[in-house]
């Protein structure tokens, strides 16, 4: 019984392949060159005991692509059906030779192997022959050597002659570092050694962050490149015929150094050009107290990114002149000579009293990249002159109680009055209760509401904070508002509206709750409030005009 099992066992592993499935493997060219991609075909006429496992290939090529597809038909009464796997694989090895393409499983089935001849020339076969040169990368950075967090210019040109049906190419990768594109494309025409190519211009900027030497990896681009020599039977529903290539750009090494020892301050700042500038809302000669005037900061700074820019305001020494600055605008401009980097800062400046105030000059050193030397950029310090506000008492006269004479007061008699009164009481509580039997017993009808549409307006209550800062008024300033904070925000206090207010006004508002609430008040004065809030909704257009700012470093670069 032993040996009939054992015969039997022996039986089916001999009949085994006999109910594989066959697994055919082709190529669409034995002869390719490097850097060039050729087609895999796996064919099975059923379906085979598994998915295939494509691991095997990863020794020798590189996978780029697959996918699957299937057939059935049916001629003569029989039915045939076809299952393809088709791999878009590229050449691994650097030397010219045999590779084979090994065996794939598909679960317990296996596919036939196959070969191809890869060529160190990069030309294939006859028909699918072209010069190395039809499409090649050319890369260059300046400066070669750098400082930690200068920028660097990368710049990339794509050079063809032939027709490209899709391409990738990856940003430049630099360890360690800040890398920026800069501006849109550029395409031209240009002759290489007798050949006209069509060029594709890229730039970059790279600004690193640690010292030493560093290394900008090739960069890879994998194209499909349309063949020119078509069937003359491609039809319309004809797919075109396309080739991937794969091409790779050389790599450059940076020497980037530290900081000089001979720049001393704490902020480092590497650039080729530098512009800081001031301008003032008004008449910084001539300012009054408790009046608001604005300062505005403007730094620019090419080839350099706005988070390398430093802060630029400083408090005043003096504390009776108050400031209160706005959020800083940052803004930055990629174009292809590099990125242009804008650091705005908006102070409002209110003397609490008559006087002079000093404000230090502004110093920023950095260092210029072109020239190798440290320099400063500087507002020099400005003294500014506060004078006494023109006040108009508008406290009410003191008037003086003009006595009463006794004889214009007349007492009545209470017994009198007092029966009157409580009998024309009693006539209209008699009266009341009869009009409410009446109404109880008509039918109710439909009460039809007539809504008083007296409700206060935006500009009324804006019109009528305007008088009471004018007039010094603060009990009706501290209506007014609540009147507009009730329509606008839905706020029905002072601290409510200040939060919603720029850092000035809501001082302002803050000041007049202090005055309305002190112990012993002095006069208030209503015109720096009113200024402020005819300002609050202007303060988030700062940014729309910082292009017209870049012009003057535009002028310097000419």
């Amino acid at each position: 019984v032993n040996l009939t099992i054992f015969s039997l066992l022996l039986l089916l592993l001999g009949l085994n392949p006999l109910f594989a499935t066959e697994i055919t493997t082709t190529v669409d060219r034995s002869k390719i060159g490097m850097g060039e991609s050729f087609q895999i075909t796996f064919t099975a006429t059923k379906t085979p005991d598994g998915d295939p496992n494509f691991a095997p290939l990863n020794v020798d090529f590189d996978i780029l692509n697959q996918s699957r597809r299937s057939n059935s038909s049916w001629i003569n009464g029989r039915s045939t059906k076809t299952i393809q796997w088709i791999v878009m694989a590229m050449p691994k090895r650097t030397e010219s030779g045999k590779l084979l393409i090994p065996v794939i499983k598909f679960g317990d089935d296996i596919s036939q192997p196959a070969h191809v001849v890869v060529s160190s020339s990069r030309k294939g076969q006859q028909s699918d022959e072209s010069d190395e040169s039809e499409l090649f990368l050319k890369v260059e950075a300046t400066p070669k050597s750098s400082y930690v967090q200068s920028q660097i210019l990368y710049t990339l040109r794509l050079f063809r002659n032939v027709q490209l049906t899709q391409a990738s190419l990856a940003a430049p990768v630099m360890a360690d570092a800040l890398v920026e594109k800069l501006g849109d494309d550029k395409n031209y025409q240009t002759d290489v050694n007798g050949k006209t190519y069509r060029v594709t211009e890229r730039r970059y900027a790279i600004f690193p962050q640690k010292s030493g030497q560093a290394t900008i990896e090739p960069l890879v681009l994998i194209a499909d490149i349309a063949n020119t020599q078509r069937s003359r039977f491609n039809g319309f529903f004809s797919n075109q015929v396309t080739r991937t290539k794969r091409v790779r750009s050389e790599a450059i090494t940076i020497d980037v150094k530290a900081p000089p020892s001979s720049f001393k301050d704490k902020q480092w700042l590497p650039a080729e050009q530098v512009y800081v500038e001031e301008k003032w809302s008004g008449d910084v000669d001539n300012m009054k107290v408790g009046e608001p005037l604005t300062r505005t900061l403007t730094l620019l700074v090419k080839g350099s990114t706005v988070a390398q820019l430093p802060e630029l305001h400083k408090d005043p020494s003096n504390k009776q002149l108050k400031t209160y600055p706005d959020q800083p605008v940052l803004q930055e401009q990629k174009k292809l000579s590099g990125i242009v980097a804008l650091r705005e800062e908006k102070i409002a400046y209110i003397p609490s009293q008559a006087g002079t105030y000093t404000l230090a000059a502004i110093e920023i050193p950095w260092f210029n990249t072109q020239t190798q030397h440290m320099e400063i950029a500087r507002i020099p310090k400005k003294i500014i002159t506060a004078m006494g506000a023109a006040i108009t008492p508008n406290t009410p006269q003191a008037t003086t109680p003009t006595p009463i004479e006794a004889a214009q007061i007349e007492i009545p008699a209470d017994t009198v009055d007092n029966k009157f009164w409580m009998w024309v009481s009693i006539a209209l509580a008699f009266g009341w209760l009869i009009s409410l039997l009446i109404l109880l017993k008509r039918k109710p009808t439909k009460p039809t509401h007539k809504v008083d549409e007296k409700t206060p307006k935006l500009n009324d209550a804006v019109n009528l904070l305007k008088t009471a800062c004018k007039e010094n008024d603060p009990v009706a300033a501290k209506n007014a508002l609540l009147t507009w904070g009730i329509i606008k925000l839905n706020a029905t206090n002072l601290s409510t509206i200040a939060s919603y207010s720029a850092a000035p006004l809501n001082a302002e508002i803050h000041s007049l709750s202090h005055h309305l609430y002190a112990k012993q008040p002095q006069e208030w004065q209503g015109k720096a409030l009113f200024q402020l809030f005819s300002k609050n909704d202007m303060s988030d257009k700062s940014a729309k005009h910082i292009d017209n700012k870049l012009e003057a470093l535009n002028k310097i670069s000419n």
